[in-house]
């Protein structure tokens, strides 16, 4: 009878602490907050990854501690999502920041509203394109 008693008590305890995230995969623009709170996507100043906000490097240092807000904006839901870098360096998403269809994987923190990403999916670079001038 104790070994239920200490089983099911056991798998309580395992279901409320994965409760509060759930494993999610979500494809959208990968940018920084600051840059999704006024719509500038296309024309997203990377200085935002570095110090937070346009023109912020005029009061920035270099060795002043970096203010970067990585969210996803996901079309479908109309919203971003913040992001954590769980298992993903900073150098590995020079290939996705500010790009289109760009899926992360990883859990979902309802209570805080954050992605905590293990892992991430970007397009290929766009393929160069031959111009052959006046026509």
């Amino acid at each position: 009878m104790k070994k239920i008693l200490l089983a099911t008590l056991f798998a309580f305890f395992a279901v409320s602490l994965f409760a509060s995230s759930e494993e999610i995969e979500k494809k959208g623009f990968l940018t920084t907050k600051w840059c999704a709170e006024n719509d500038m996507f296309k024309d997203c100043r990377l200085e935002t990854a570095v110090c937070g906000f346009a023109g912020c490097f005029k009061e920035w240092e270099f060795g002043d501690p970096i203010k970067e807000e990585l969210v996803l904006y996901v079309h479908d839901d109309g919203r971003y999502y913040k992001i954590t870098l769980d298992k993903i360096h900073r150098s590995e998403l020079d290939e996705a920041i500010n790009r289109n269809e760009v899926t992360i994987i990883g859990s979902y923190d309802k209570k805080n509203d954050i992605i905590h990403a293990r892992e991430f999916k970007a397009p290929p670079p766009p393929k160069k394109s031959f111009f052959k001038g006046c026509l």
